[in-house]
């Protein structure tokens, strides 16, 4: 677990569920992924980043707020899969529910989990990366010390040619 000021950065709890999945459910917090997630889906996604939690002690954590425990949504480290070109890196990654947008969570939790992967994990460099026009989540990036890479920008390999969706950029911070 992670504290900061207003945050909780934690393992998932089955009562986690419900909120994530109508986070999962909802077109604008999806608007820069290809689709939404089915309730299925998102619970799939749920008990991934809860078995990687358990068999890693690090990973996606849940976000809940301080002041009265409500689920906002998922921040922390990740390693992208094959074919992604970010494979054999580390990814900082957030997903936020409307209700929490606009007030920094994400950014609060962001900071957090970077703190983790080079104080604890002892990471050399975390990436970020998103879809060209997503801009709130590059707001993020650049608030949190990221710096943009275009040598690193890549079409997602999971996402047909020509999909709006196609081209990501990537930021970049160094433990440094």
């Amino acid at each position: 677990m992670i504290e900061t000021e207003r945050l909780i950065l934690r393992g998932w709890r089955d009562e986690d569920d419900e909120p994530f999945a109508a986070l999962n459910a909802d077109p604008e917090v999806m608007r820069h992924f290809p689709a939404t997630h089915s309730r299925i889906e998102s619970d799939g996604l749920a008990a991934m980043n809860r078995a990687h939690i358990d068999e890693h002690g690090w990973g996606l954590w849940a976000v809940e707020r301080k002041e009265d425990a409500v689920f906002l949504g998922f921040t922390g480290l990740a390693n992208p899969r094959p074919p992604n070109p970010m494979h054999g890196q580390t990814e900082v990654g957030w997903r936020m529910a409307r209700h929490g947008w606009g007030h920094g969570y994400a950014s609060e939790a962001a900071r957090a989990s970077l703190a983790y992967g080079f104080e604890t994990l002892g990471l050399a460099e975390i990436v970020s990366f998103t879809a060209t026009d997503n801009e709130r989540s590059q707001a993020v990036m650049r608030r949190i010390g990221m710096t943009r890479r275009p040598d690193l920008d890549f079409d997602h390999p999971a996402l047909p040619k020509g999909h709006r969706l196609e081209r990501h950029v990537v930021y970049v911070i160094t433990r440094a």
